[in-house]
């Protein structure tokens, strides 16, 4: 199991964003996920800036970590061919250590221009035909495409990585699981649910890295993290199709409304105890994830990067020295 740390666009300022990876990095994190996001969930959260403007300022601030989008949606709001591009960019500043990691999106963010939000069939067929013309593009050759979804008359990307650029396909459900074994290179999720990488595998995923999501909110005391995380990050307790299909911050907080501070806490690991994160990467683990990238919720990031250089991340470099 390798750990690493999600950079939370929907909470903090750009140059914030920067800081707190290359802060990362100094901790120990070996990689990455950067939230790619138009609008954050609650207005409370504050912030949610172009992420590809804000990937140039990681390159420039950091040396080792291996960043991916986490994710980015390159199907309604944003054209693949712009992604493409913006993707390659990010790969040739981020030599060897970028990844793109994509999913069918949210309408939170993709309703923004006007266009129809499709149902989720139809939303997994316009990403399995943008990853396709992106890896197209990506070679670099005089590209024209006529697909169902998306036309590319005469395009050609001269900024190129030296390396191809592999695509982690996230997944909330057991058809776009498939659907990543499938088309993706790895596969991304937030919840440490063994059916859903059987799918992935089942699909073709198998030996492909796997990525899971945790969010957590350390503090100094376990009451101050459960404030924090119902305040900011109350989104994390609502469940069903809630996260793809609202469209506007001012409805999740309606829907939020409804929750307690406790049915925040039972999906946010809260507090100080070091026994309780490791529980919830181990779950992540046994479900058969090989890396999981924590979220810690709040404006405390320096305590969370110093609790986790401290107790998370050499308990799991000692664990994979031994494996």
């Amino acid at each position: 199991m390798e750990l690493g740390y999600a950079i939370s666009s929907e909470e903090h300022p750009p140059l914030d964003l920067v800081d707190d990876a290359a802060r990362a990095e100094e901790a120990g994190f070996g990689f990455a996920l950067i939230s790619d996001h138009f609008h954050p969930w609650i207005d409370r959260q504050g912030s949610s800036p172009f992420v590809w403007g804000v990937l140039g300022g990681i390159a420039a601030r950091t040396e080792r970590l291996r960043v991916g989008t986490g994710v980015t949606c390159p199907t309604i709001r944003i054209h693949p061919a712009i992604v493409a591009q913006a993707a390659a960019t990010a790969a040739t500043m981020l030599p060897g250590r970028f990844f793109l990691g994509v999913g069918t999106g949210e309408n939170l963010n993709e309703h923004v221009l006007g266009d129809r939000w499709p149902p989720a069939d139809l939303r997994r067929e316009m990403l399995e035909e943008a990853v396709d013309l992106m890896r197209e593009l990506w070679r670099g050759d005089l590209t024209t495409h006529r697909g169902r979804h998306y036309t590319v008359e005469g395009a050609r990307l001269y900024t190129l990585p030296d390396e191809p650029i592999e695509v982690m396909v996230a997944a909330g459900g057991s058809k776009s699981a498939e659907l990543a074994g499938r088309i993706g290179d790895g596969f991304v999720g937030t919840a440490p649910e063994r059916a859903l990488v059987e799918a992935f595998d089942d699909a073709g995923g198998t030996g492909k890295p796997r990525y899971g999501q945790l969010t957590v909110c350390w503090a100094e005391s376990e009451q101050q993290a459960r404030r924090t995380a119902f305040e900011i990050w109350p989104n994390a307790a609502l469940e069903g199709p809630l996260a793809q299909e609202l469209p506007l911050p001012s409805h999740f907080e309606a829907a939020a409304g409804m929750l307690t501070e406790g049915d925040v806490a039972k999906t946010v690991v809260c507090g100080p105890d070091a026994e309780r994160y490791a529980e919830a990467i181990d779950a992540f683990a046994d479900a058969g994830y090989d890396h999981v990238y924590v979220h810690q919720v709040g404006p405390d990031q320096d305590g969370f990067l110093r609790f986790a250089e401290r107790e998370l991340l050499p308990r799991y470099a000692k664990a994979a020295a031994h494996a």
